[in-house]
């Protein structure tokens, strides 16, 4: 026998033993995967000498009020649905608004301690793209998300008739404040909101 073919049948020999026992451990039970579906958290898929997860992970349900998508003022997509589980504040601006300028100093400070458990997001809008990007620059707020609205699209979404307005949004979707809020207000709402 040709070395060649001796060497095959002994590979298929060692296939043949042990991959029975390999596919009986796999898969249980409860990790049984329906043909065609990929499971992506098996342990069996898994690199060799990796921990396993512990829960697969499950994503937030997106609720109707975070169902968008947008450009950022730097052309930047932008998706309210990455956002869904937290409490969002959405702050509608425009660039050319006395009261608009005086709560930014508010934002600019806050958004940055609160990112990760009340992100803001500025929704621009009523204005240039020229002057809003210039508003962003001068209160320092090119640390938050600010969207570029200037079609008004979110503004009638969330039925904004003027400027300033938050719209807050709970964890579960729950538009919980509409309308103008004082810097003072804004932190303790957002406070809260990151407390609860």
């Amino acid at each position: 026998m040709p070395p060649r073919t001796a060497r095959r049948l002994v590979t298929a020999a060692v296939l043949a033993a042990t991959l029975p026992g390999a596919a009986s451990c796999a898969v249980g039970p409860e990790r049984a995967t329906p043909v065609g579906v990929v499971a992506a958290a098996s342990p069996a898929a898994a690199p060799a000498g990796s921990p396993s997860p512990a829960a697969p992970v499950v994503p937030a349900r997106v609720p109707e009020t975070l169902s968008f998508t947008a450009k950022t003022l730097d052309g930047t997509a932008f998706s309210a649905a990455a956002l869904a589980g937290k409490p969002v504040v959405l702050w509608f601006w425009a660039p050319w608004c006395a009261t608009c300028a005086s709560q930014a100093w508010t934002v600019a400070e806050i958004a940055p301690r609160y990112r990760d458990t009340v992100p803001i997001v500025g929704v621009a809008g009523l204005g240039e793209q020229k002057a809003m990007k210039e508003f962003v620059t001068e209160f320092d707020l090119a640390g938050t998300p600010q969207l570029d609205d200037r079609s008004g699209t979110l503004w009638r979404r969330f039925e904004v008739v003027e400027q300033s307005t938050f719209v807050i949004v709970d964890r579960n979707g729950r538009v919980v404040h509409q309308g103008f809020l004082d810097g003072e207000s804004l932190t303790r709402q957002v406070d809260a909101l990151a407390r609860g």
